[in-house]
């Protein structure tokens, strides 16, 4: 089986030290400049681009080291570096980038644009072409709600418990082409969707094809934009290296992928947001409920001989444990704002 190289993207929140987002973006990126990382949507972002990657040991490395950096260049500009997906103090307006696709996307968008700072985490993996990229994510889509349970990473949001695991999950669908794409029949079907949004005005540009899975527009990749930023690196590896393994069994299967129900997708995703691993969610496949531990075993399964190609059948099977029993980021944010402590400092990326 094929074993294709694979990277990340990372979206970190810079703030205060009250916990309000902090507009230093662009000097915190100048003070790296020997890492790969980005200016984001607004002036509280900073975006870390991963080396191509081979192994889950070799991003995990990667990771590791540039959080640290980037947490030094946010502390020598007077911030702290969080890994959280949505601002925890605050006003929900912020600052935008002073480049120009952002200003005119605010300018386009209003406050859509401007409530817009909150942090995924997008994976990567090679793919021959852009066609294969559209075939791979309709194989993809069932395992989405999945995904984005066992990352979910922002229930806070400026102060306040949204009763949501991943509050901005809902906040990225308020976007025109947002969410899981249709069933793809085709790049050609693929190409359509997008000049149909672009002739009506809801795209600015195909960067604007917000889809959680879409063939990058940049990169020969399939990129899986699901997930909250993770709070911890481990659990990023984790996401990577099932987006990989389920990638890789899509390869093999070399079909179509399954059609789904859209409402039974639809109400899978509601279900992980709302409750991240700590509830119920359904098996789009089956439109069966049950308990999220379940349906992330079905996925843990349905990755198996991918995962054991690559040797890490282990670290995906206690990295789900772990996330099950200890929490993700969302449960423990929660329970650090239930008992009284610092739900902030939880998130925060030390140097």
């Amino acid at each position: 089986m094929k074993q294709p190289s694979f990277g990340v993207e990372e979206e970190l929140l810079l703030v205060s030290a009250t916990g309000d987002p902090l507009p230093r973006s662009k000097a915190v990126v100048a003070d790296v400049q020997d890492l790969d990382v980005a200016l984001e949507l607004t002036r509280a972002m900073v975006e870390i681009n991963t080396p191509v990657c081979e192994s889950a040991a070799e991003l995990r490395a990667a990771l590791s080291g540039m959080r640290a950096k980037l947490a030094l260049a946010a502390a020598d500009e007077g911030g702290r570096l969080l890994a959280i997906a949505v601002p925890p103090h605050g006003r929900a307006a912020q600052a935008i980038t002073k480049k120009r696709r952002y200003q005119e996307l605010a300018q386009r968008w209003g406050l859509l644009a401007r409530e817009q700072g909150v942090c995924g985490c997008h994976v990567h993996v090679d793919v021959s072409d852009k066609e294969t990229a559209v075939r791979v994510s309709n194989h993809l889509r069932p395992w989405l709600p999945a995904l984005l349970a066992l990352t979910a990473n922002s229930p806070i949001y400026l102060g306040q418990d949204t009763g949501f695991a991943s509050w901005r999950w809902l906040m990225t669908t308020r976007w025109p082409c947002s969410g899981p794409p249709p069933y793809l029949e085709s790049l050609e079907h693929y190409e359509a969707m997008v000049a149909m949004h672009m002739a009506a005005g809801t795209l600015m540009d195909e960067q604007m094809v917000y889809w959680d899975i879409r063939p990058s527009t940049h990169l020969p990749t399939v990129e899986v934009r699901v997930s909250d930023i993770p709070l911890t690196v481990d659990e990023t590896v984790l996401l990577a290296t099932l987006v990989r393994a389920v990638v890789m069994i899509a390869l093999e299967d070399g079909g179509r992928g399954p059609t789904l129900e859209p409402e039974v997708l639809r109400a899978a995703y509601w279900l992980a947001a709302r409750d991240g691993v700590t509830g119920d969610g359904l098996d789009v496949l089956t439109a069966e409920s049950l308990p999220m531990a379940q349906v992330l075993e079905r996925l843990r399964r349905h990755a198996a001989p991918a995962l054991q190609e690559l040797g890490a059948s282990d670290l995906v099977e206690e990295g789900i444990q772990r996330a099950l029993t200890d929490g993700n980021g969302a449960v423990k944010q929660r329970r650090a704002l239930r008992e009284g402590g610092d739900f902030v400092a939880l998130t925060e990326v030390k140097p």
